[in-house]
């Protein structure tokens, strides 16, 4: 019997509406007391008026529609299907045997009938939700599974739709036990029957009244500092929390709960957002010919990806890493298919194979990401290191020169500021190559200086949340080391602004806002993925690494500061350096694998008489 239901569902609300229409004509009848003289005609207006209701019902799709799952659109389009009956209908009726009784016949009616309509839907659907929950406890019966406590915040569409998806799916899994809202004229309201409890500060309480499990944060139109404050008060009560993303596309396509996501780091930082010269940049990459070496790395990618939206005549991705070369290259080709884009294999190290690259493809605009970072990595092979960094930006710095190529852009690091290690100490000899080249080439030499990017490779982030995944314990060099942070495509935005204000010989400097400490930042993403610190997921403190500092610089001492255009962007004055003494020193550093004193120490030793500015990371540390 259910089967045969199922099958001939839509015959069944046909003959209701049709069972609906008549009766409401003969309670109009009766309400009106019309006199019925000739009984055919009043058949022949009913028969009509339920011709003209179902084409208007199946005009709109309304049989399509599963009553459990129908929302407020669906209700406003059964009103004004009966609404447009009434109309066609009245004017049947003035064509034909027009009589003002039977006009408002055709009003009252139709009114019924579109009440009707709505009221037993929405008997049905909650007929059905009822059914559905009876199941889903009878299914529970003996079971373990936990219906969790959810509190939303915001009071706006994302919490409606999430409202409408856990009442017609999700019982099972969550109890909605109310909303958070700032906007006090929301206060003891409901939405979709579900009431608005409080404000942001009254979290806390509720969350401990109300047992909350987990929190959903559905505010897709929010500044990052409000955002990140509410966050920090859900962090503090220590329930899981997700997030809608900020864009409301995510919403329309996807549907507010698929579209939830575990709360990221980025989310706590509060960064005001990125508002870019869109003209400049276009002036500076459209029609050209541009270069990104080092363009499968986490920057290098980033960097391609914002390029191409400014249509360069080409754009060449080189980098000696075969896969992630791959990876942004067809990603790229199949965005930009109209685009001109090559992937070149080479090394940085390689002098001849460059020539072959500029050559060929002859850049406008090289972007210069390619480099080991890695800290650790490089104090235990300093000379890859130099050999890699330094000589690499000397060969492709060389290679822009002799090429004609118009601006010429080094991706830096605040590591280079007052190196303690020898991945820093060589970021800044490749800081003093840039600037010593730019007095005597016709290329524009500036290199742009930022610190730690989230999610990068071989950040501190994803390391952290493999380390949770696992159980713990999650490490720590100190607990008062302090980072920089920003996220990815926030520092390519402001390397391409910056370039725009490039005369040659700059070194821009990006705001990178305030420090954080990362083991305030490990106790955050504990807290937000659910867990206690130090009682569910443990912190250990590993001891500072091999040239690791405790906090990072952004800006050298000896040089000057200034603001430009941008309030994210600054820039120091060019250094007096000679090219001809700096190849004295890069000559020395050559050598150094064929010295006959090798070592670890000795090539330390020799980079800190080649970079005044390299110290002991003990000298630096003990300072702070």
């Amino acid at each position: 019997m259910k089967e045969v239901i199922k099958k001939n569902r839509n015959l069944l609300l046909v003959l209701l509406d049709i069972v609906v229409i008549i009766t409401c004509y003969l309670v109009s009848i009766f309400f009106l007391n019309v006199e019925i003289t000739d009984v055919d005609i009043l058949i022949r207006e009913i028969a009509v008026a339920i011709l003209v209701y179902e084409v208007f019902l199946n005009a709109f799709q309304m049989y399509r529609n599963m009553v459990q799952y129908e929302v407020g659109k669906d209700y406003i389009k059964y009103i004004l299907s009966a609404f447009l009956a009434i109309f066609i209908i009245s004017i049947c009726d003035f064509i034909f045997h027009f009589q003002y009784l039977i006009l408002r016949l055709n009003v009252l009616s139709g009114v019924l009938i579109a009440g009707m309509f709505v009221m037993y839907r929405l008997a049905g659907r909650s007929i059905l939700a009822r059914k559905m929950e009876f199941s889903i406890k009878k299914s529970q019966k003996g079971t373990t599974k936990k219906v969790n406590n959810l509190l939303i915040i915001g009071a706006g569409m994302g919490a409606r739709e999430i409202i409408i998806a856990v009442q017609n799916s999700m019982r099972n899994k969550y109890n909605i036990v109310g909303i958070i809202d700032d906007d006090i004229s929301k206060l003891n309201r409901y939405i979709l029957g579900v009431k608005v409890l409080g404000k942001r500060y009254d979290i806390p309480k509720i969350v401990k009244e109300n047992e909350v499990d987990i929190i959903f944060f559905a505010i897709n139109k929010i500044d990052p500092i409000s955002r990140r404050k509410i966050l920090e008060i859900c962090q503090e009560t220590g329930v899981k929390t997700r997030v809608l993303p900020t864009t409301e596309e995510v919403i329309n396509k996807q549907g507010a709960m698929n579209s939830l996501r575990d709360v990221e780091i980025e989310d706590l930082l509060g960064r005001d957002a990125i508002h870019l010269d869109n003209k400049n940049i276009q002036s500076l990459i459209k029609g050209k010919t541009v270069l990104v070496t080092g363009g499968g790395g986490s920057i290098g990618s980033e960097l391609c990806r914002q390029i191409m939206k400014y249509t360069p005549e080409k754009l060449v991705i080189l980098d000696i890493y075969e896969n992630n070369l791959y990876d942004i290259e067809i990603e790229l080709k199949a965005e930009y298919p109209k685009g001109q884009i090559e992937a070149v294999i080479a090394s940085v190290r390689d002098k001849a194979r460059l020539k072959e690259v500029f050559e060929e493809f002859k850049p406008t605009l090289v972007f210069h990401a390619a480099a080991h970072k890695h800290v650790p990595l490089m104090e235990n092979n300093p000379l890859e290191a130099i050999k890699n960094n330094v000589f690499g930006t000397y060969n492709v710095v060389n290679c822009a020169d002799e090429y004609g190529v118009e601006k010429f852009v080094l991706i830096s690091t605040d590591k280079a500021v007052n190196p303690t290690n020898i991945m820093g100490a060589s970021k800044r000899l490749c800081e003093m190559i840039v600037q010593a080249k730019n007095k005597v080439s016709e290329t524009e030499y500036v290199a742009v200086r930022f610190g730690n990017v989230l999610g990068s490779n071989g950040s501190v982030i994803p390391l952290f949340k493999k380390q949770i995944e696992k159980g713990g314990p999650v490490t720590v060099t100190h607990k008062d080391i302090t980072r920089f942070f920003m996220t990815i495509p926030e520092a390519v935005q402001l390397i391409l602004q910056a370039v725009t204000y490039a005369k040659g010989g700059e070194i821009f400097v990006l705001d990178m806002g305030e420090p954080v400490k990362i083991y305030d930042l490990a106790v955050s993403l504990i807290k937000l993925l659910g867990y206690e610190p130090n009682v569910d997921i443990p912190i250990q403190i590993t001891g500072l690494r091999p040239g690791e500092k405790l906090y990072e610089e952004i800006l050298m001492e000896e040089e000057g500061l200034q603001a430009t255009k941008h309030n994210k962007i600054f820039v120091s004055q060019p250094m007096h350096l000679e090219m001809e003494e700096l190849k004295e020193k890069l000559e020395v550093l050559d050598q150094l694998e064929y010295d006959e004193k090798y070592s670890r120490s000795h090539v330390k030793e020799v980079m800190k008489e080649v970079v005044p500015t390299y110290k002991d990371p003990k000298e630096v540390n003990e300072k702070n």
